[in-house]
């Protein structure tokens, strides 16, 4: 079988440097990936979908696992923020009924970007349902520009 040897233009540069050690190879690449404490990165961000037509954009946000109360939503002029703040907590009982494993997480997740056009407030709507965030949010006819937060039902 051959052995798999992973491509480095460089190599040949460094063949000539007086300073390398068969070391060199060993720590190469040990520290790629920082070490990480705190949830993970995936759990601090949500996915998010934006349509747009003629009239409005409607978004929807995942957000497994939060409560409708933990949830906000907030236009100002074409920018929208979503933040919501998640806990969870599992646990693992074994056949005593004493805890085996317990995780806790808590944390606030945050996305907030320009839809490019300006959203009429007065007409938002927001609803939660199984999880998912569906916003419906109507595109301004005038120039009026005021920040609002927006009910989610």
């Amino acid at each position: 079988m051959a052995n798999i040897r992973k491509m480095e233009p460089s190599r040949q540069m460094r063949n000539d440097d007086p300073f390398q050690t068969p070391f060199d190879d060993f720590f190469r690449g040990l520290f790629v990936h920082p070490m990480r404490f705190g949830p993970r990165s995936d759990q601090s961000q949500f996915c998010v979908d934006v349509e747009e037509d003629e009239k409005a954009f409607r978004v929807s946000a995942e957000l497994p696992g939060v409560r409708k109360e933990d949830i906000n939503v907030t236009i100002d002029g074409d920018e929208l923020a979503i933040s919501a703040e998640m806990k969870r907590e599992t646990e693992t009982k074994g056949k005593t009924g004493t805890a085996l494993h317990t995780e806790r997480y808590t944390g606030r997740m945050y996305r907030a970007f320009s839809l490019g056009h300006e959203i009429d407030q007065s007409k938002a709507q927001a609803k939660y349902v199984d999880g998912v965030l569906e916003l419906t949010l109507p595109k301004m006819q005038s120039e009026q520009s005021t920040r609002k937060q927006i009910p989610i039902h």
